[in-house]
This record gives structure tokens, C-alpha cells and sequence, in this order.
């Protein structure tokens, strides 16, 4: 196996292998023109997201800075959202999902280090795969660790540190991160009332 092949089975290997190192300077050759882009322009960050990630949806807009590892291990999904320094290191894949929203200073982390200090001091290291699901929000200042996933349609409260993975259908927070409560469909009913007041609002002003 190649250092390359080991590193995506979550198996340890060697970081400073050419191979990676190449493919790691190729990814920030990418962001460098990425975030020297002008705030507002999307549509570069976009054609920019597709040279430097495995795949990407519809509808991807991310705020600069940004900066990742590899690029190529990261999957993202349609109308993905990502606000202001968010941070993916990549060593192993990361998957996310469609409708994804990233609060600013979201952390995303696959890359992981030996407990015993002459393992780790030898430049080996491991990595495990991250997967978010559909329609989840990430707040701000979040960490997300190796190995967790998180289900569809769930909320991460800002400043939490997720070292677990989460099911769908809940809002999360804290550090470590854990379950506050299952949304519920009084969520859905009041916030279609709150849709349903601006809409209207909107179309009173129209005619105002």
C-alpha cells in the first residue's frame, strides 16, 4: 500500500511521504488564489471549490479564508454554506451532506496522532473519516473530531467540541457535545407561523 492508500484507511502513515507533500502543496497553490479572491466573489470560490475537492454539489458558497489539507478527500453536497475561516483537515475523507450551513470558525478535523509520544515523534500519524448529514447547521467556533458523524437535520450549538457522533433530528452543544433535545414538530409548526408573518408582512409592505 502507498502512504496515500494507507492514510484513507485510517491505517498510520508516514506524513511527510512525497506523494502527500506534493499533494498537499498542489491544494494550497488552490487556496491561495481561493482566499485572494474579492469578498463577494462566490462564483470564483466556486469554480476554485471544484478544482480543489473530490466533489461538489449545486450551489456552493464558501467565505474566505478557507484552507484544508488535501481538498481531494472532501465531499460536499448541494447548497453547501460556509462562513468565514472555516478549517477542514482532510487526511481522510469528509462528507457532507446537501443544504449544509457552517457557522464561522467551524472546525473540521479527520487528522489524528499516536497516544505514545516516540510513535508520534516518528511522523505517523492516522486519520478517520467524518460524515454530516443533510440539512444540518453547525454554529460557530465549533470542533468537529475523527471518526464522529452526524445525522441529518441536526443542529450543533456554537463553541461545542464534538468528540461523538450525533443522530438526525437533534439539537446538540457543549464540550463535550452532547443532546439537548430532540426537534420536534412544534419546531416545524412555529417556524412555519414565523415563515408564514414574513411573507405576509412582506406582501403588506409591497403594497404599502
Amino acid at each position: 500500500m502507498s502512504e496515500r492508500e494507507r492514510m484513507l484507511s485510517g491505517e498510520l502513515y508516514y506524513s511527510p511521504d512525497q506523494e502527500l507533500t506534493q499533494m498537499h502543496i498542489k491544494c494550497h497553490e488552490i487556496l491561495d488564489e481561493f482566499n485572494q479572491t474579492k469578498f463577494n466573489d462566490f462564483r470564483t470560490r466556486e469554480i476554485l471549490a471544484h478544482k480543489l475537492f473530490k466533489s461538489v454539489g449545486e450551489n456552493c458558497f464558501i467565505n474566505k479564508p478557507f484552507y484544508c489539507d488535501y481538498g481531494v478527500n472532501i465531499t460536499v453536497g448541494n447548497n453547501f454554506y460556509a462562513n468565514f475561516n472555516c478549517i477542514i483537515l482532510d487526511v481522510n475523507e469528509v462528507i457532507i451532506g446537501d443544504n449544509v450551513m457552517f457557522a464561522p470558525n467551524v472546525n473540521i478535523y479527520t487528522a489524528t496522532h499516536p497516544i505514545d509520544k516516540n510513535v508520534r515523534n516518528l511522523y505517523l500519524e492516522y486519520g478517520k473519516k467524518i460524515i454530516i448529514g443533510n440539512d444540518v447547521w453547525i454554529g460557530g467556533n465549533v470542533v468537529i473530531n475523527p471518526g464522529v458523524t452526524i445525522g441529518d437535520g441536526s443542529i450543533i450549538g456554537s463553541g461545542s467540541v464534538v468528540t461523538k457522533s450525533m443522530p438526525s433530528g437533534v439539537v446538540a452543544a457543549g464540550n463535550p457535545c452532547k443532546i439537548i433535545r430532540k426537534i420536534t414538530n412544534e419546531d416545524k409548526v412555529y417556524w412555519q407561523q414565523k415563515k408564514e408573518e414574513y411573507y405576509t408582512k412582506k406582501k403588506e409592505e409591497a403594497l404599502d
